[in-house]
């Protein structure tokens, strides 16, 4: 069996921090047995009680706030102001589903043309199998966790091995918020054992986000077990800076939604297009901007642009635009690694991209912006529509009427208009063609791993 290295490796260094002991089958054995023992229990709790605790979650995340915002700088290289950024990101992850669980929950009456009454009731499934990526370590653990435990369901947290420490916080959150003993169990698990506990028949579902590969793979065993799975996967987000928008807000918007996070979003501004009569002044202004940003420490407060996650994540992103800049793109700013120990890339702009290179068919994860220039908003919308990958967009114009019919011709499932991509408790996430299956956050996120009972009474 390959054994898979959970370890603190300092983007910012190089440097090996620690290395966590990994998961053994006899560990995954009791973890599996722990979090089915706990099912009856914890779904039998009123939703009050499962509501109360997850308040309890959010207060424990606000209070270490700071310590849990460290974790993720030394594990990924998130700059520590965004690292603060996404702890309160989910801490209202978890006031919404504690606030809103309820009335989510609540039954639904049908209209029974026979006579009688008939509701559909959501309940519980069983226990959850969750593998989440290293980009936002406890932002898609909320998202995935915080509607499964208000629901009642079980929770087997499988994280990125690159962040081990973060990871363990958050069970340490969970145990100390009161939740019963097998409620949510961190595993420290092989892709082996990932695939023994999707086929456990305890194991209801699973929900991965990372690449389509892992994607492909969770899907294949989850099919062959006849078990549900959510998916959230890449994107190569299209921004469209249509006639009449405001090109002050569209630079700031498509600066902040490429390089947040050193453009390691699945949802980022990866793709930016631009009518002709507009290029010419967006790229001036946005170019200004890219070349302004210094990378720096990212334990220090003010720095905006860190390291990407890992020394392979920044070879990865350089072979893709050397490619790219091999088959005639061009380079306005940026395009190389920085010459120091740890997985440093300049911020970039490229521009002449086309469907020769690599960078117009996969995604680009990390510091690099694609500019396109359209004639017309036809080929912008082609263009747009043009990749494999279906997450978000977003779409720049004052005439808000216009921007909606643009919208409705966009093949993604979020779309933006006028506004940065992001995300809210509130609001469902997920995507369509290679981007993924399902939705999570929102009201549709509590239904994914739901039992709509239907419960008929004839009269």
């Amino acid at each position: 069996m390959t054994t898979t290295q959970y370890a603190i490796v300092d983007p910012a260094t190089g440097a090996t921090v620690r290395h966590y002991p990994p998961a053994t089958d006899a560990s995954i054995a009791q973890a599996l047995a722990a979090s089915d023992a706990a099912q009856t229990g914890w779904r039998g709790r009123p939703a009050e009680e499962r509501a109360a605790l997850l308040h309890r979650v959010a207060d424990l995340h606000a209070e270490r706030k700071d310590d849990l915002a460290a974790l993720i700088t030394q594990e990924m290289g998130k700059p520590v102001t965004q690292a603060g950024i996404e702890i309160d990101i989910v801490v209202s992850i978890y006031r919404y589903y504690a606030d809103n669980g309820a009335a989510l929950l609540a039954d639904e009456e049908l209209a029974v043309v026979a006579g009688g009454t008939a509701v559909v009731r959501k309940e519980a499934v069983g226990p959850l199998l969750g593998i989440m990526p290293w980009n936002y370590p406890y932002y898609q653990v909320a998202r995935f966790a915080a509607p499964n435990l208000m629901l009642g369901n079980t929770i087997l947290l499988k994280h990125a091995p690159q962040c081990p420490a973060s990871a363990l916080a958050m069970e340490q959150i969970f145990c100390d918020a009161g939740l019963p003993g097998g409620a949510y169990i961190n595993l420290f698990a092989s892709d082996e054992q990932v695939a023994d506990v999707i086929a456990d028949p305890r194991v209801q579902g699973v929900s991965l986000t990372g690449s389509e590969r892992a994607g492909a793979a969770v899907a294949e065993i989850a099919g062959r077990h006849l078990k549900k799975v959510v998916l959230e996967l890449g994107g190569s987000d299209p921004f469209l800076v249509l006639g009449g928008a405001d090109l002050t807000r569209a630079v700031q918007q498509a600066f902040i939604g490429r390089f947040g996070n050193a453009g390691q979003a699945c949802n980022a501004a990866k793709r930016i297009i631009v009518l002709d009569e507009q290029y010419d002044a967006f790229v001036e202004q946005f170019t200004a901007e890219v070349r302004a940003v210094e990378p720096g420490d990212p334990t220090d407060p003010a720095t905006f642009l860190g390291p990407l996650s890992s020394v392979a994540a920044a070879e990865g992103l350089a072979a893709q635009v050397d490619d790219a800049v091999a088959h005639g793109a061009t380079v306005l700013t940026g395009g190389r690694r920085i010459d120091r120990p740890g997985a440093w890339y300049e911020p970039t702009v490229l521009t002449g991209v086309t469907d020769r290179m690599r960078a117009f068919h996969e995604e680009l994860f990390g510091p690099v912006a694609l500019i396109h220039r359209v004639a017309d908003e036809e080929e912008a919308i082609a263009l747009a529509n043009n990749s494999p990958y279906g997450l978000g967009a977003v779409v720049q114009c004052d005439d808000e009427a216009h921007a909606l019919r643009v919208a409705d011709r966009l093949e993604a499932g979020m779309v933006y208009i006028n506004d940065a991509p992001g995300t809210a408790a509130e609001l469902p996430f997920g995507g369509i063609k290679r981007s993924g299956i399902g939705r999570e956050l929102g009201r549709y996120g509590m239904d994914e791993f739901a039992n709509k009972k239907l419960i008929r009474v004839k009269r």
